[in-house]
């Protein structure tokens, strides 16, 4: 006998675990009858794994989070078993601002702090000379992006609420709004980032493990009452997410992991694209440059597939940062324990693996026990203690 479920995703390809779980029958081995559902905007799939409509989903990982506390939305308490990626973003910028960065930088161009204070020379210029502010469009108000955003300009001295402005973006429409000019730059994740570059409408100036050594990304999420009366099928998707995991980690596979993602009703992009992603050899700007990183995304290296509440932290930490939620003890504890460590153990059988530390590359070593410590070191907020 198999279980039916329906399973909401972005086309992103950070979305690899969830379909080849399926196409290469991992699910249907754990008798699992899964039906996966494409979506566009991340609204969409937190609203219909909230109302039951999803009995899974691909998920930001602050969204998981922000659910459960009942920030910008209804409070559904939400339970994450299985982490599908660490990293996987960039930040990709149009040729006028690549160009504009690239005269006020000092130092290397890779470096994040050295393009966030050119950043910061760019905005002072333009406001002197009366130009609009730079527009930056990132794919959700609780997401990864934005908060990687924020804290890379931070950083180098822009504040991200008063000098520039950060707009909503669904994944898919991030490549038209800068090829239209709407937006200046934005972050979102593969394979939107290369798909610019291609079309030579952008140059990627970071990977987020530039900025973020680790940072979670997405995560397969449930209703945390689901998964109380159904912990016999949250075993059987982390099982068959592992196996799909450990499949796309071997180079072999990887050709027939991009044939399977660049199918039309899964991310419906050229096979090539995502193989690059997967490779970590991404063309970087349009006349070729190109640049490799073996952190671009992980999915089952390092630990990556296990949840962290410490990440959960962190996510929590730049909500309270940026204004989105005052700090409170209770609530910490709460966004800790959405990422379910102890599901995914049980479920795999396999010992506790090393914890993925955040790494930064500014401010000072994040503690989970201090999180008001850690916001106080930094000068740019929406933060008072």
């Amino acid at each position: 006998m198999t279980t039916p479920l329906h399973v909401g995703f972005i086309p992103l390809v950070d979305a690899a675990a969830l379909i080849v779980a399926v196409d290469k029958g991992f699910a249907a081995a754990e008798g699992l009858d899964v039906t996966l559902v494409r979506e566009v905007s991340w609204s969409n799939v937190r609203d219909k794994l909230n109302i039951g409509l999803f009995d899974a989903a691909h998920l930001l990982a602050p969204v998981a989070i922000a659910s459960t506390l009942g920030l910008g939305h209804v409070k559904v308490p939400i339970a994450a078993p299985f982490n599908l990626g660490l990293n996987g973003n960039a930040i990709t910028v149009s040729p006028a601002l690549h160009a504009a960065l690239m005269e006020e930088i000092d130092g290397d161009r890779f470096d994040p702090m050295a393009t966030a204070q050119a950043l910061a020379r760019v905005v002072a210029k333009r406001r002197k000379s009366g130009a609009e502010p730079l527009t930056f469009g990132m794919t959700f108000p609780f997401s990864t992006h934005n908060y990687q955003l924020r804290f890379w300009m931070a950083a180098g001295g822009v504040d991200p609420d008063e000098d520039v402005q950060l707009v909503v973006l669904p994944p898919p429409y991030m490549v038209d709004s800068l090829a239209n000019g709407h937006v200046d730059a934005f972050c979102v994740g593969a394979p939107w980032n290369s798909i610019a570059v291609d079309l030579g409408i952008g140059h990627i100036l970071h990977f987020v493990s530039d900025i973020l050594l680790s940072a979670v990304e997405k995560v397969l999420a449930v209703r945390q009452s689901w998964s109380d009366k159904h912990p016999n099928v949250v075993a059987s998707l982390v099982r068959a997410h592992l196996r799909a995991a450990e499949f796309i980690e071997q180079p072999e596979n990887r050709p027939e992991v991009a044939r399977l993602l660049a199918q039309p009703e899964r991310l419906g992009v050229d096979a090539s694209v995502i193989q690059r992603t997967f490779d970590g050899r991404l063309k970087i700007s349009p006349d070729g440059t190109m640049r490799e990183s073996n952190r671009y995304l992980l999915v089952g290296r390092e630990a990556a597939a296990r949840p962290d509440p410490g990440q959960a932290a962190w996510l929590y930490a730049q909500m309270v940062r940026w204004g989105q939620t005052p700090y409170r003890p209770e609530a910490l504890k709460a966004a800790m324990a959405v990422f379910r460590p102890d599901l995914y153990d049980a479920a795999s059988g396999r010992p506790a693996g090393a914890s993925n530390a955040i790494g930064a590359f500014a401010g000072p070593p994040f503690d989970p026990a201090d999180v008001p410590g850690h916001l106080a070191a930094f000068k740019i907020g929406r933060w008072k203690p």
